[in-house]
């Protein structure tokens, strides 16, 4: 049942019948209050009447009965006095409703030997009649007395009086009920029904939806409530959704750090046994450099040979530290100084590009506990990479530090990397150099000093229009948590 129609049954409904009630029995009360003051008044005129009245049929002439009678006529609506003997004959009379009661019921009255009184109708008109033995000083009956009063004051009205509170009662009630059904649909149920479809939106799946706060004050709570709801579950719902998005990058970086470490081992294991022969074919190439008998076209061909041989090597050192496991050895390092220090060892090669560098460092610096050689070599790395990508006049560094967590990124306004090869920058012997000018092991090497310092590192779109590269290094050395 609807909470409007609940309302009515059972508030409005008890109400009115308590009303309806009441008010009968105050009518009813006010018709038999009237009532009684008219039919006492007639018969004190009546029992006083018959006193005077009682003197006058003594006497041989009419007159005092005709004075007597006239005399009942000086009370208020007294409309009718008449004298019957024994028999129920009429002796003389004044007024009107001279029939009104029949012989029998005259001589009943005598027989009775008390007051009787009653209503009466005739012709149209309602008459209160009372009827009252006469007697005679000595107290012999000598007829009986009837003295009429007609209806003409508030009691002929009680039962219009009756009707008239009925019909209004019901136009009220109607009024009220209408007034309480008009104000629930428009204070209560409308703002109840735009709620609902507020939610039932939001049950769709439409998150944006929002109440309107209007109309009474506890509706007007209850829609800023309902929005202040909404509005927390939209923010745990892009928290998660950041969460989520968060876990994916991490798990894809971890992914990535385990293909790295498994592709290192290879690496240093192919290393390992190239090593020696490479000494060997540098040792030879040297001794066969330092003959008389060869010409200086030959010397210079084992030179470009041996120049190769520690190309290779230097490869090959690189595939072995790639591969092997480090214990980094860590203390409290400032960023700033990390910085100064990548810097300075790039400086020359930044100004032969005409490149300027960009820093945007909180203050004070963050420390964080990690190798401060491994991280300016770092930073180094990202910075030649960077000068060396052509067309670049602009490297920006900036850092931000949240928590335990500090986050730095090194970007360019060079060319960028293409999408397409973002999950390969990472990967050993992977280069966009042309041959000869990068080993791809720079990066490689990168991602396994950050890893070793429980960090992560990813590569993105820069807004200069370049490359971009996003640190994250725990500042207590404890690998961060995602959050």
């Amino acid at each position: 049942m609807r909470l409007r129609n609940l309302i009515i049954l059972t508030v409005i409904v008890p109400l009115f019948v308590v009303l309806v009630v009441f008010s009968l029995v105050a009518i009813k009360s006010l018709e038999d209050n009237v009532r009684s003051k008219l039919q006492t008044e007639v018969d004190i005129i009546t029992r006083a009447l018959s006193t005077s009245l009682g003197y006058a049929v003594t006497r041989e002439s009419s007159t005092p009965l005709e004075e007597a009678l006239h005399s009942a006529f000086s009370f208020h609506r007294i409309y009718g006095a008449y004298v019957f003997d024994r028999q129920g004959r009429e002796i003389y009379g004044l007024g009107l409703g001279k029939d009104l009661f029949s012989d029998e019921e005259i001589r009943a009255v005598i027989e009775r030997d008390e007051l009787m009184g009653d209503y009466r109708r005739q012709e149209g008109w309602t008459y209160y009649s009372a009827l009252i033995p006469l007697r005679t000083p000595e107290g012999n009956i000598r007829g009986v007395i009837q003295v009429n009063r007609l209806n003409t004051g508030i009691e002929n009205y009680t039962g219009f009086i009756s009707l008239a509170a009925a019909l209004v009662f019901v136009i009220g009630a109607g009024g009220i009920v209408f007034s309480i059904w008009w104000g629930f649909r428009r204070y209560i149920e409308r703002p109840l029904t735009r709620l609902l479809g507020v939610m039932l939106l939001v049950e769709d799946g439409d998150r944006s939806q929002r109440a309107e706060i209007e109309g009474p004050l506890e509706y007007r709570r209850l829609a800023s409530g309902l929005n202040g709801m909404l509005d927390a579950m939209a923010e745990k719902d892009a928290d998660i959704e950041m969460r989520r998005h968060k876990e994916m990058e991490l798990e894809r970086r971890l992914r990535k750090s385990k293909k790295l470490a498994e592709l290192g081992v290879l690496a240093a294991g192919v290393a390992h046994e190239i090593g020696a022969p490479l000494t060997v074919i540098n040792g030879q190439a040297q001794r066969l450099s330092r003959r008389e008998v060869i010409g200086d076209d030959e010397r210079a061909r084992l030179g470009r040979i041996r120049g190769e041989v520690e190309r290779i090597v230097e490869i090959v050192r690189q595939l072995m530290d790639l591969g092997r496991q480090h214990n980094v050895e860590k203390d409290r390092q400032r960023l700033a100084d990390i910085i100064d220090n990548a810097r300075a060892l790039v400086e020359e090669t930044l100004d032969r590009h005409s490149i300027r560098l960009e820093l945007d460092l909180p203050e004070p610096s963050p420390e964080l506990l990690a190798n401060k050689q491994q991280l300016v070599q770092v930073l180094t790395n990202l910075l030649s990479n960077a000068a060396q990508a052509g067309n670049v006049r602009r490297i920006r560094v900036h850092a931000h530090q949240h928590d335990e967590e500090l986050r730095i990124w090194v970007e360019d306004d060079g060319p960028g990397i293409a999408k397409a090869n973002h999950s390969q920058v990472f990967d050993p012997f992977f280069t966009t150099k042309p041959v000869g000018k990068g080993s791809g092991l720079g990066l490689s090497m990168v991602h396994r000093i950050i890893n070793d310092h429980g960090g992560t590192i990813g590569v993105f779109d820069s807004l200069l229009g370049g490359a971009g590269f996003e640190i994250i290094l725990p500042c207590s050395g404890v690998s961060p948590k995602l959050n």
